[in-house]
């Protein structure tokens, strides 16, 4: 995938922007200065430089030693996009400075013009000069570039950047697989919910919702300890009318749903509802209708310290992103959505189960149903919840560590997959992971790590570094349950 991404964005990419039957009109000799003046229409691949891997780059003037391009660029993109220009500098030199790499080892200078819009012009001076976007999301740009060449025959448009050494990758066989996940049908203000539950809090109610839907909750005792501000609640009937519900009465009510986003949550606190003897039973159909009727004196409601993890498919006013590409392969991104399929009639959801490492080297499955900040939940097609940031420092969320370099390979972030601190039957297993960054020191002293001591062995020895994420600047995290999809 890397020496796709380098070749194509560095290389080929550059070449079709000029075909050769055009260079005697487009260049003109001039002594030790070349003219270059061309319009074309262009699109983005991943970025290849170091940190910048979840990122866009569409490359107009490609860089080559010794060469400086100078003139006047105009452009129209299909997103807010920045203008780049790269200047060409001794590593030493380096410090202080923002940077952009492959390798570690070739160095430029960044300027990176934060304009963030579709359109405009821009007078350049650098060693290369390119377009860039900060989320994952290809989009196209047509351009116009009016300047001189200096320092490099025509030859230079055919260069690419390529890394001294070849970069190592590693793949897990089985890297992403399908995974189908029984629904359910609730309730939101007289409309239809569809979701899935696949963690408890409580080992006894994950096994009782276990035999109904004939799939496995996993057991996550920490997401009891989830404050109220991080939870919404989930009506559940102990008797009543017969139904599909959680006990056999009625379907769930739920409090919320995605469409009140800032309030929000997967983790949803039970609330069990019963009728009290010689009352009129009927089908509630929201919330307020349930208050109203504890209030009148007509059921019992029960607070209870049970948790579940429920996140929702369909809503009343939207669903989760369904993948355009529906077709799961070890090389399948984690842009453009989760899931692939939502059967209403067969009531199953089928996603992307993504392979990792648990604590100790075991493998390990996840899905991803919900995140924050804004931009990552986006990026990866899935449920904005902000409200799970308020899990930042508790327990209910746990550490799981991905990699932004090293080893290229399957991870988030196109390198080796990441590694959890706990797994499904450890006392500390959360479905919500707080994502923290890894990082060589050195690319060249990366290697495949499998386990949490291997990191902190690592670390220890000042290899590699681990900090916290922070896109847009806002703590990230991510609602992962670990599943077994082959059951």
């Amino acid at each position: 995938m890397r020496k796709y991404l380098i070749i194509f964005i560095l290389g080929i990419s550059i070449a079709g922007i000029f075909s050769i039957s055009l260079l005697p009109d487009q260049f003109v000799d001039a002594n030790s200065r070349k003219k270059i003046h061309f319009t074309e229409t262009l699109t983005s691949l991943q970025d290849p430089g170091q940190g910048h891997e979840s990122h866009q780059l569409a490359i107009i003037l490609s860089p080559s030693e010794g060469t400086i391009y100078d003139g006047s660029l105009t452009y129209t993109a299909s997103e807010p996009v920045q203008v780049v220009v790269l200047h060409e500098i001794n590593k030493e030199d380096s410090k202080g400075q923002p940077i952009w790499t492959i390798d570690g080892k070739k160095i430029y200078g960044l300027s990176l013009i934060d304009k963030e819009k579709n359109s405009g012009s821009f007078e350049f001076t650098g060693a290369a000069l390119a377009l860039h976007s900060s989320n994952s999301d290809k989009f196209t740009a047509t351009v116009s570039v009016d300047g001189w060449i200096r320092g490099q025959p025509t030859e230079i448009i055919f260069q690419q950047i390529e890394p001294k050494k070849e970069i190592t990758s590693f793949n897990l066989s089985k890297t992403n697989v399908a995974a189908t996940i029984p629904m359910h049908k609730g309730i939101f203000n007289s409309s239809a919910v569809f979701y899935i539950i696949t963690d408890s809090s409580d080992k006894e109610l994950g096994k009782k919702i276990t035999e109904k839907q004939g799939w496995t909750v996993e057991t996550a005792p920490p997401i009891a300890d989830a404050p109220e501000t991080a939870l919404q609640k989930i009506f559940v009937f102990t008797n009543g009318i017969s139904g599909e519900g959680i006990y056999g009465y009625q379907s769930e009510v739920f409090s919320k749903t995605p469409s009140q986003e800032s309030e929000y949550s997967a983790l949803n606190s039970v609330v069990e509802v019963s009728w009290k003897p010689g009352q009129n039973k009927k089908i509630f159909e929201s919330a307020e209708e349930i208050l109203e009727a504890g209030d009148g004196g007509r059921i019992e409601i029960k607070e209870t310290n049970l948790v579940i993890n429920a996140p929702q498919i369909i809503w009343p006013e939207g669903q989760m992103v369904v993948r355009e590409d529906t077709e799961i392969t070890d090389h399948s991104l984690y842009t453009g959505g989760q899931i692939t399929e939502i059967n209403k009639e067969d009531m199953t959801v089928t996603f992307i189960a993504h392979r990792g490492w648990g604590p100790d080297g075991r493998t390990i499955y996840y899905i991803v149903t919900d995140a924050t900040p804004s931009d990552p939940a986006e990026m990866m097609g899935v449920t904005y919840a902000p409200v799970t940031s308020e899990l930042l420092a508790n327990p209910a969320a746990v550490d799981l560590f991905q990699f932004k370099n090293g080893i290229q390979g399957s991870g988030p972030m196109g390198f080796q997959p990441g590694i959890a601190s706990a797994a499904p039957g450890d006392e500390t297993y959360s479905p919500i992971w707080r994502i923290y960054n890894v990082e060589w020191n050195n690319s060249d002293d990366a290697k495949i790590l499998e386990t949490r001591f291997d990191i902190d062995s690592f670390s220890e020895e000042d290899l590699l570094t681990v900090s916290i994420a922070r896109p847009m600047n806002s703590d990230h995290l991510v609602n992962c349950p670990f599943i077994d999809p082959f059951q």
